[in-house]
């Protein structure tokens, strides 16, 4: 028999997954779970990990959980959205058209581009925030509810070995069914030491309620913060902190993504995306080259998935757009100077925003 998950059941089946050590308030829909140690101050690790050994250790603490690795989707996704947002798009032929088989299943470290990261009032980007990132996410068809509280207890596991202990997680969440045209699911996020990390998705069709999904997402980058707790610009740009402004820097690193995968600027589509980044880089700023950026976050990207267009060949083609008397950013600042006309960039349709991330 087909029945809708219950979310009044969420408490008791996460008491019972997590144990006694956890104090849980409940107040109408809002669910606070904490550790009754959860006060105790959060002391860095000394050493810093590399992001491919950070990736490796995630992978080998989900695998230890019976989670083995999937390869990551394909960066154009061309079917609600133009690029992949999310690796929850792994589940679509079961959540969205009541199928049984999803595209992967299993730990994902996908990357993602996403032109809906939250920004200041002065369009800068806010920290913790990126146009670009690696979608650290666990995809899962499940049996029941029960298995969707466990999967709590399993990820608390993961993060001690990044680090991050479990007296300084905490959960919370509205224990409320929401929905997106088919898809049903109930969310509760968790973050460290108040820094927020993520959330665990319960997903269903809502024409097969029985047929559970687990979405537990996260990303790479957020995870080093939380364990680092150092700037996010030193973070996420290391040596070319300083070289360039932030919201630069942010384009480069997603365009050198997105080239990197041969998605090349055009009218519409992902490469009218790609058209969309290259235009927040200014052409002067590629006038002395820009071999060291793109080497940088090419490596970054290339320990995740493998790319088609070599570093070299990428920053290259960046460049040589950039230089172009035509390429986005000249045009872009041709309209910033003509009356009436604003020369804003357009984004992209609107992406899921379950997470703390984009």
């Amino acid at each position: 028999m087909l029945t809708t998950p219950d979310p009044a059941e969420i408490p008791g089946l996460l008491r019972k997954a997590l144990g006694p050590r956890w104090n849980f308030t409940v107040e109408g829909a809002q669910l606070l779970v904490r550790h009754r140690d959860h006060a105790t101050p959060y002391r860095p690790p000394r050493r810093a990990l590399p992001w491919p050994d950070l990736l490796a250790l995630l992978e080998s603490a989900f695998a230890d959980q019976g989670v083995p690795r999937a390869a990551s989707l394909p960066l154009r996704w061309g079917r609600e959205t133009e690029l992949t947002i999310s690796a929850v798009q792994a589940l679509d032929p079961v959540l969205k058209d009541g199928g049984t088989v999803p595209y992967r299943q299993g730990f994902i470290p996908q990357p993602v581009v996403r032109l809906t990261a939250k920004r200041g009032p002065g369009g800068t980007l806010q920290d913790g925030f990126l146009t670009s990132f690696v979608n650290a996410s666990r995809i899962a068809l499940i049996p029941d509810l029960s298995a969707y509280t466990t999967a709590f207890d399993q990820l608390l596991t993961v993060l001690s070995r990044l680090g991050l202990h479990a007296r300084h997680i905490t959960f919370r969440g509205r224990l409320v069914i929401w929905q997106r045209r088919q898809v049903k699911g109930i969310t509760l996020r968790f973050d460290h030491a108040g820094l927020p990390l993520g959330d665990i998705v319960l997903l269903w069709n809502e024409a097969q309620p029985g047929r559970l999904a687990l979405d537990l997402g996260t990303s790479l980058e957020r995870l080093n913060w939380a364990r680092r707790r150092v700037s996010w610009p030193e973070l996420i740009y290391g040596c070319l902190a300083d070289a360039a402004p932030h919201e630069v820097l942010d384009a480069v690193r997603t365009a050198t993504l997105l080239l990197a995968h041969g998605l090349t600027p055009s009218a519409r589509g992902a490469g009218g995306v790609t058209r969309q980044v290259l235009q927040r880089v200014p052409p002067g700023v590629a006038a002395l080259g820009l071999s060291r950026a793109v080497r940088h976050f090419h490596q970054h990207w290339q320990c995740v998935c493998t790319t088609a267009v070599g570093w070299h060949h990428v920053s290259a083609q960046m460049e040589d757009l950039l230089a172009r008397p035509h390429s986005p950013s000249r045009r872009v600042g041709q309209q910033a100077q003509r009356p009436g006309r604003a020369g804003v960039v357009r984004t992209a349709a609107p992406c899921r925003t379950d997470d703390h991330f984009s």
